[in-house]
């Protein structure tokens, strides 16, 4: 089984430890670079990372899109929702069938 790691700022994420997550808290994009690598290399299946941290690790995030795992999650943090989450999963979702799956009749 795949252990499932938690990435952010401490305010966003310590309430993912009550669900049995692995949390790893950062203050700065050089220490979520490094902990987003470390994870990877000791097997972590799935890490769900801040959306404002994952905005400033777009280069480190590459490394694993094409990858099967870890599947890097981009999840809201306490500051809001930025829409990249939703935008990566539609991206993803557009390479696998070929098309944009959302239609919004208007």
């Amino acid at each position: 089984m795949y252990k499932i790691a938690v990435l952010g700022d401490r305010d966003s994420i310590y309430g993912f430890a009550a669900l049995g997550l692995e949390i790893f808290p950062v203050q700065d994009k050089e220490a979520g670079a490094r902990t987003l690598r470390q994870l990877a290399d000791q097997g972590y299946g799935v890490i769900y990372i801040t959306e404002e941290l994952a905005a400033g690790l777009e280069e480190e995030m590459a490394r694993y899109r094409e990858s099967l795992l870890p599947a890097v999650i981009p999840i809201p943090g306490v500051r809001g929702n930025t829409g990249m989450g939703i935008a990566m999963v539609k991206r993803s979702v557009e390479q696998a069938v070929g098309s944009d799956i959302i239609f919004r009749g208007e």
